[in-house]
């Protein structure tokens, strides 16, 4: 386990979903095959519509491009509520309140199929009841709770604004949500691979989709030049690796948090929580091997447009979790990133009009627990032929005119901001002044790089220009990779792509102490 004394923050960034459990490994794709429904990304959508679809007698298979469990889903506070932040007023306010109450049930339905699935594999994950709570500590906030408490009497959502709040907190208001759950994510995910596994249904790691042809019986082409072919294809990576007309790199944006698990001097009370009030404050317990520790969430900003070097963001959530609770140790931290679209509901469903057997999920919102488990169940009813209330809510096709113009035009100005503001920079520090784990955006014969030395004092060089749209990548502190400010596009300080949109690396190249500059083959 990376724990850490009170006062030093883990060296290096590792979810505690993947520390805690022993992860199955699966071969990647070495030859071409033909399903089904052939299922592409491993995280809890994707495993779990292999999961429902293996129940229907379909033969699927699942490819991941790294490991499984290893992508959004191994970073959740897993966190199972339809309680999304200040939402439902929202919802009510530019889309009705039909519509504001289908996304209620999607999510309760969700939170209510975990469970029987938990209780009918005796599934061995700490699912827990409990209530969910936002609280306020700002005038603005308690206003803006007081509408999300009439939108639930208006939406006969149990719940409502409550008296007693269990932390040292000066609240102004808190609002309650009933019968919510929590659940160690990873532990119930697994479970559900073994019983795919039982179905006959195949998963396979490494193995990268890039293309898909699209027919009758569509195939997904693999980067090593295998070809899968299905009735269905369900794309559940986080980012949509094939977009096909939808444009989605233009109707969503990326924004990121972090998050510190820490044993805390005071127990911890029953309930999961969250302020309206930014920066964000996310609170929940987890257990670990019988041990009570805490997460702490937050501090949330767009994908490469902090204000501050990273690792401030984590200081700040162990200012406030010590303010709190008092810290005796800090056991992990980690940091993620979701996709927000542009009226903050889901895109679930076909990808393009048109294109009933090529699926698509993303745009969770940070709320993937039940929004994903919603989607499996979505697209189980879409791939058996099964009419489904949700298909209609959460169509990618849809459009409201207000927010999804306005939105839409406020974050591509930010992306042309990003991009002008990008190429302006002219950064003038020498790779040879970084200490080992140190990067920075630098500026060799005259042409902006990204430098990093490793921890055995290597130097390596990156061409910081994003490879999905041009825009120029900037230094992540926290987790020592290079982030885009456009679309979300992050990278290893290599340069091999770790979430997209961006499909190819960033070009390398090779640094000595000569000032010799030479490109290197990056793959491509």
């Amino acid at each position: 386990m990376n724990s850490q004394s009170n006062g030093k923050l883990p060296e290096h960034p590792e979810p505690f979903w993947r520390t805690s459990v022993d992860f199955p490994t699966f071969p990647s794709l070495n030859e071409s095959l033909e399903v089904d429904v052939i299922v592409v990304g491993a995280g809890i959508t994707g495993i779990t519509s292999a999961y429902l679809l293996a129940n229907e007698g379909l033969k699927v298979a699942v490819i991941e491009a790294d490991k499984v469990l290893n992508g959004t889903t191994g970073h959740t506070t897993a966190k199972i509520t339809a309680q999304h932040d200040l939402i439902y007023d929202e919802f009510i306010q530019n889309m009705g309140r039909s519509t504001a109450r289908l996304y209620y049930e999607a999510n309760m339905e969700a939170l209510a199929f975990i469970k029987k699935t938990v209780e009918e594999h005796q599934i061995d994950c700490e699912f827990t009841n409990v209530d969910a709570y936002i609280y306020s500590v700002s005038d603005k906030y308690e206003e803006k709770i007081k509408k999300e408490a009439d939108a639930y009497a208006r939406l006969q959502i149990e719940g409502g604004l409550v008296d007693d709040f269990p932390f040292d907190i000066d609240v102004n208001n808190v609002l309650v949500m009933k019968n919510q759950a929590q659940f160690h994510v990873t532990k119930y995910l697994v479970h559900l691979i073994d019983l795919i596994k039982e179905k006959g249904g195949q998963i396979f790691e490494d193995t990268v989709a890039v293309n898909i042809k699209t027919g009758e019986k569509p195939v997904v082409l693999t980067r090593n030049e295998k070809r899968i072919t299905a009735k269905h294809v369900l794309i559940c990576t986080h980012f949509p690796f094939y977009e096909g007309t939808g444009l989605y790199s233009t109707r969503m944006y990326a924004d990121r948090s972090y998050a510190l698990a820490v044993k805390a001097k005071k127990e911890f009370p029953s309930g999961i929580f969250i302020s309206a009030d930014e920066p964000t404050r996310s609170l929940r317990s987890i257990m670990d091997n019988g041990e009570e520790l805490v997460l702490i969430v937050g501090e949330n900003h767009k994908t490469g447009q902090s204000q501050v070097e990273t690792m401030e963001h984590y200081k700040a959530l162990e200012q406030f979790g010590e303010e709190l609770f008092g810290l005796e140790k800090i056991v992990n931290r980690w940091s993620a990133q979701d996709l927000v679209t542009l009226d903050k509901l889901p895109y679930i469903g076909e990808i393009t009009s048109g294109n009933p057997n090529i699926l698509i999920a993303t745009g969770f919102r940070k709320w993937g627990m039940s929004n994903g488990t919603a989607a499996a169940l979505l697209f189980r009813d879409m791939v058996t032929g099964k009419e489904s209330k949700f298909e209609k809510l959460y169509t990618p096709s849809r459009f409201y005119a207000h927010p999804s113009l306005k939105n839409f035009l406020v974050q591509n100005a930010n992306v042309v901001g990003q991009l002008i503001k990008g190429k302006l920079n002219s950064p003038k520090t020498n790779p040879d002044d970084l200490a080992k784990g140190e990067g920075a955006v630098v500026t060799l014969d005259g042409h902006r790089k990204g430098a990093y030395r490793d921890d055995d004092g290597k130097i390596h060089i990156v061409d910081t220009t994003c490879t999905h749209i041009g825009c120029e990548v900037e230094w992540n502190s926290g987790d020592r990779t290079w982030d885009c400010p456009c679309h979300g596009s992050r990278f290893k300080f290599t340069g091999e792509v770790i979430e997209g949109p961006a499909e190819k690396p960033l070009q390398k190249y090779d640094y000595t102490m000569m000032d010799n500059l030479t490109s290197e083959d990056s793959g491509y």
